[in-house]
């Protein structure tokens, strides 16, 4: 028995996409539980990387077969899928589903901004695009195709936004590497606000410039006009013994 004809049968009757490491998941736990496949080492144990070459391998041949289907990896997950040309004959076999409206071409400009410069706050997101984004960031996480990755390290907090899973679904990626390149995008360069430093982990954060600013000087004139003046009568017996000398000469 073939590794690849077993995660085959695996993708064919999911009901979602599967990733390497679920179907790794799968197969250890099918030999764990059916003696035929125990004896096979090759369906033991395969690893998430020798599944990921299987799965390549066994894609390319669905591909050179000219099938009305294919096996496709998206946002880390396989699945097969039917060829569009073949989409009125699905359609008709399952209905059409309704589907949200497309993205406006402002909205589409601030999702390529943040796919490929992410994680950015909204003020960089506008700084790029030269307008507010309020409203289109907003549009945007009501989609789905863009979350909330916390706050930046910079004066005033400000959140940052990044792409989900479901924009690699959208989109029919397998990872943000296979964006395709936008040197322009990249190299545009953004203001962004001083960045925060903690003194003391237990301490809220600082900025540079409270860090480095000097101490107050102690009011030195202050002390000395408050310090007491001290003279020894000491000091002064000399001065009245001198005084009595030069009487009697």
């Amino acid at each position: 028995m073939e590794l690849s004809l077993a995660l085959e049968s695996l993708l064919f009757a999911a009901q979602k996409p599967l990733t390497a490491a679920e179907l790794r998941d799968l197969c250890r736990t099918a030999a764990e539980q059916y003696e035929t496949i125990r004896g096979d080492k090759s369906l033991v144990k395969p690893s998430a990387k020798r599944i990921e070459q299987e799965l390549e391998q066994l894609a390319a041949h669905h591909e050179e077969a000219q099938r009305s289907y294919r096996l496709i990896c998206v946002a880390g997950a396989w699945q097969f899928v039917t060829q569009v040309d073949y989409a009125p004959w699905v359609r008709t076999l399952v209905g059409q589903k309704p589907r949200p409206p497309r993205l406006s071409q402002p909205a589409l400009e601030t999702l390529a901004i943040v796919a490929y410069r992410q994680p950015l706050t909204r003020a960089e997101a506008e700084q790029i695009r030269g307008v507010s984004v309020d409203g289109v960031v907003q549009t945007l996480l009501e989609r789905g195709l863009i979350e909330q990755r916390g706050r930046a390290e910079v004066v005033g907090r400000p959140m940052t936004y990044g792409t989900t899973e479901y924009f690699l679904e959208y989109f029919g990626l397998k990872a943000l590497d296979d964006l395709p390149a936008a040197p322009e995008l990249q190299r545009i360069e953004v203001e962004r606000p001083e960045a925060l430093q903690t003194v003391d982990p237990e301490l809220e954060t600082t900025s540079e410039d409270d860090k480095d600013a000097p101490e107050e000087a102690p009011d030195q004139e202050q002390d000395s006009a408050e310090a007491p003046s001290e003279s020894s009568d000491e000091d002064a017996e000399p001065t009245e013994h001198a005084e009595e000398s030069q009487a009697e000469e």
